[in-house]
């Protein structure tokens, strides 16, 4: 069983930066690929980012690209996803998922895994 705890949530304003991190229990690190997804209020959860296991790969979703960057620390077993230029609708609980896989899944049906969210709230 894989234990994932989220942190680094809170309030920004539109145009500012957080960095999310999350981190694993899993000793075989590696073998995970990663992903992050939120869920704004009266939506579905949706795709973020997701890296491979030895962070070789990396997919965003088109409302992120260029804004977002997923990473990932082997030696900390942590995962990270660096968030700038927020906007108002980036505003949502964002959770990190991890599968044992060498590609990079997209969907959260692929992920076995879950953490408990971090409110990101980006006022306008």
């Amino acid at each position: 069983q894989v234990q994932l705890v989220e942190s680094g949530g809170g309030l920004v304003q539109a145009g500012g930066s957080l960095r999310l991190s999350c981190t694993a229990s899993e000793r075989t690190f590696s073998n995970y690929a990663m992903g992050w997804f939120r869920q704004a209020p009266g939506k579905e959860r949706e795709f973020v980012a997701a890296i491979s296991g030895y962070g070789g790969h990396t997919s965003y979703a088109d409302s992120v690209k260029g804004r977002f960057t997923i990473s990932r620390d082997s030696a900390k077993n942590t995962v990270y996803l660096q968030m700038n230029s927020l906007k108002p609708e980036d505003r949502a609980v964002y959770y990190c998922a991890a599968r044992a896989s060498t590609v990079v899944p997209t969907t959260e049906y692929e992920y076995d895994y879950w953490g408990q969210g971090t409110q990101v709230t980006v006022s306008s």
